[in-house]
């Protein structure tokens, strides 16, 4: 989810219950799965699946885990056939949403997703609806909550080709990229001993806008979860403003 402080969507998250990694772990399996296929099994010769490794152990994966499913993809045991789909929407109050899902049945997707939509005061639109209100940057978001890692040291070694932005939080760092420089500021970064707790180009809101009701807030809050908790739908972004106690649940 992004339409806020990505250092906060991911603390955030940080207290998700055992249920819930598990469906990180479904989910970025299923993106392997589509770079295995697309692009091999080698790592150093497939730099999706070198990203998407990272991501893994950003999340905790078990190196194991990432081995065998690598393994799986490249035998004829696999018959796993996703698509890549990006739908865009209008939730309650007119914040736009945009939702990236890996999906093997493309009608079942758009029929949960128009369901949620509805049921929460907004409407699925037409691709390219709500994605002239973002833009494409690489997100790359360094855990620092104990401080160790300076804002003079940060801004000297990521003061790279390709970087936009950082921004210096309490507890994390959050470094903006162009989108095809997301991967070499990373590995660049890596090479330097930082780790991350996210890195991936994502769809950044140009404007925030609030909700000044709060049951339209609740059912922006329910569309929210009612789509992460999908095992199609890999990303939510959306334009929302969110309010600090609404991150913190």
């Amino acid at each position: 989810m992004s339409g806020h402080s990505k250092w906060s969507t991911i603390k955030r998250k940080k207290g998700a219950n055992d249920a819930k990694r598990a469906s990180v772990f479904t989910k970025i399996g299923r993106e392997i799965a589509v770079a295995v296929k697309s692009g091999g099994g080698d790592p150093a010769a497939n730099s999706k699946l070198r990203d998407l490794i990272a991501k893994a152990k950003a999340n905790n994966v078990p190196n194991d885990n990432i081995d065998r499913l690598i393994k799986k993809c490249l035998g004829d045991g696999d018959k796993s056939n996703y698509e890549e789909m990006v739908y865009e929407g209008y939730g309650p109050c007119g914040i736009a949403v945009i939702v990236e899902a890996l999906t093997d049945n493309r009608n079942r997707t758009a029929g949960d997703l128009r369901h949620y939509f509805d049921k929460c005061g907004g409407n699925l639109g037409q691709n390219g609806s709500v994605s002239f209100m973002f833009e494409r940057k690489g997100i790359i978001v360094i855990d620092n909550e104990d401080g160790k890692i300076s804002e003079d040291k940060i801004f000297e070694d990521a003061m790279l080709d390709g970087v936009l932005d950082i921004k210096y939080e309490e507890g994390g760092i959050e470094i903006s990229t162009e989108p095809n420089e997301c991967s070499n500021v990373r590995v660049a970064l890596e090479g330097l001993g930082y780790e991350f707790a996210s890195a991936e180009v994502e769809y950044v809101a140009s404007n925030l806008n609030t909700i000044d009701d709060p049951d339209a807030a609740l059912k922006m809050q329910k569309l929210i979860d009612l789509l992460e908790e999908n095992d199609d739908v890999q990303n939510v972004f959306h334009n929302w403003d969110m309010p600090e106690e609404e991150e913190e649940d």
